[in-house]
């Protein structure tokens, strides 16, 4: 599906959605200076290389200007899962899954598990948009365990073999689901 076609679809599915740049936004100027303050400076790279949903709006780096087609629907359908996860769970229990359970630094399992579903959406996106060799990518694959171990989400969950366990068992199973158009 086009980029701008699933677009659409994820406006007609949220109404609200609005798509903000970083660098435009009061908010993502405090987040960047509070994330440097809370992972001791270990999460620089906010403003110019994550994409953020809060609420209906997503936060993105400039980088969007120049996303490929495939490259920005892998990214909405991941963001696409924290819009589905909030409504879900509304907005103050998605905030306290994100913050709360267990700790908001180093143990965050309540973030760990909502980044772990849109992950799997990232995999499985990547995988029926640029094959299953392209999420079988190891650079793709410490792209992403580094996220759940570093300080780029807070140390979320901080033990590597459990998260590439993970990485494996949605790898297994998109290698055993017939995708089409591939």
């Amino acid at each position: 599906m086009p980029a701008e076609a699933f677009l659409a679809q994820l406006c007609s599915e949220f109404p609200r959605f609005r798509v903000v740049h970083k660098r435009t936004s009061a908010v993502s100027h405090a987040l960047h200076w509070a994330l440097l303050l809370v992972t001791f400076g270990g999460q620089r790279q906010f403003l110019n290389g994550y994409y953020t949903v809060l609420g209906d709006t997503l936060y993105v780096p400039d980088s969007w200007d120049t996303l490929g087609p495939a490259d920005r629907v892998i990214l909405l359908r991941h963001e696409r899962v924290h819009l589905r996860q909030r409504r879900r769970y509304g907005s103050v229990g998605m905030a306290l899954l994100y913050l709360l359970p267990f700790f908001p630094l180093g143990l965050a399992y309540g973030r760990a598990r909502l980044e772990w579903e849109a992950y799997t959406e990232t995999l499985r996106a990547t995988a029926e948009l640029r094959g299953l060799a392209a999420a079988q990518d190891p650079g793709l694959r410490e792209r992403i365990v580094s996220r759940f171990i570093g300080p780029d989400y807070g140390w979320m969950w901080p033990f590597r073999r459990q998260v590439e366990r993970w990485y494996d068992a949605v790898l297994d199973e998109l290698a055993r689901t017939p995708r089409e158009g591939l």
